[in-house]
């Protein structure tokens, strides 16, 4: 390929209030892999004023790509590189931005569309058994191998595990669509008042007030935090009460054992394959009458320490810290084979 400096790649995604921002975290972290090459990729954000946070030293721009298709390809038309990391875009989009440049990455979940040429990257642990149609176009990077974390993640300390749990961490992604934080607080403030409780609270929560109405002495509040400080609070907790995004596979990179509340339909085949590796422990979806006592039950299951060094070790040799990496060499090594075939073959 041509020097870094020249090389253009573009990120198209989606976030904001209404939407989450699990995929602007993850598409950060391959920026952050990409600059660690010497190559600064440009995102471009379908969302409102509300990423602006999660995009802190990132290129970007924030328009509707999905609608103004003519601005979009006018700007990554004959990029090295263009991925998409979207559940809107439909596959005329997608066959459309695999002409427009000379390699197209598809970031994919749930083997959601069939794909055009190009690299298709799904780093969550079920990828495996999502039987993606081969094709000989299409390169597939699938596991957690390849699950993207941001660099804080890379390196974490040796964990201590406690003879008695004194903390958790409560997390519901940034925006918390189904109210559980304040829920799961006035749970854990009646049945586990001693219990430190570190409770995230993403830039856009609804419930902030009410949240606030129940901290404790024993309650913290954590108000958007950044990637070092979610990495500082994940190693002062001794287990997490989590949805099920893109959250654990740092938890599980940290070491953190977790308890995990499906919030949305997207969420349920991840949650579902990391109890199978015996890391989390899945209590169903949000809204299920019994959660509150079978939350209580599993918390204590997992006090015992021997049980939360185990869930621990499990989830860290399941992700190393090095998806990111992994991803960007394969890509750049991908594009530099691409290019010299197209060469050969002119």
């Amino acid at each position: 390929m041509k020097k870094s400096k020249n090389i253009k790649i573009f990120i198209l995604t989606e976030g904001g209030k209404n939407i989450g921002f699990g995929h602007i975290t993850r598409d950060v972290s391959l920026s952050q892999a990409f600059k660690k090459m010497g190559i600064t990729p440009e995102f471009i954000v379908n969302g409102d004023s509300m990423v602006k946070n999660q995009l802190k030293g990132e290129r970007y721009q924030i328009f509707d790509w999905l609608k103004k298709k003519e601005r979009l390809f006018n700007t990554t038309d004959g990029a090295h590189m263009a991925i998409i990391d979207s559940y809107k875009a439909d596959s005329n989009l997608y066959g459309r931005v695999s002409g427009a440049v000379k390699h197209a990455i598809y970031i994919d979940d749930t083997n959601r569309l069939d794909y055009p040429r190009g690299t298709v990257v799904n780093g969550m642990i079920y990828a495996g058994a999502l039987n993606y149609k081969k094709k000989r176009e299409i390169t597939y990077l699938l596991g957690v191998k390849y699950a993207v974390l941001r660099k804080e993640f890379r390196n974490v300390s040796k964990r201590n595990i406690k003879a008695n749990p004194r903390s958790v961490m409560v997390t519901f992604g940034g925006d918390d669509k189904r109210g559980m934080t304040p829920k799961i607080l006035k749970f854990l403030k009646k049945k586990y008042p001693k219990l430190k409780k570190n409770v995230i609270v993403g830039a856009a929560f609804r419930d902030k007030k009410r949240i606030r109405a129940l901290k404790d002495a024993n309650a913290k509040l954590v108000y958007n935090p950044n990637a070092g400080k979610m990495k500082e609070i994940m190693m002062g907790s001794d287990f997490a009460i989590s949805a099920g995004g893109q959250t654990l596979h740092e938890l599980a990179r940290s070491g953190v054992p977790a308890l995990g509340i499906c919030i949305a339909e997207n969420q349920k085949m991840n949650l579902e394959g990391w109890q199978k590796t015996g890391f989390l422990e899945y209590l169903g979806w949000y809204d299920r009458k019994d959660l509150l006592p079978k939350l209580e039950k599993a918390i204590s299951a997992i006090f015992p320490a021997g049980e939360r060094k185990k869930r621990s070790r499990i989830g860290m040799d399941f992700v190393d810290g090095k998806g990111a990496e992994r991803v960007v060499d394969t890509l750049l090594r991908l594009g530099c084979k691409r290019r010299h075939t197209q060469s050969v073959k002119a």
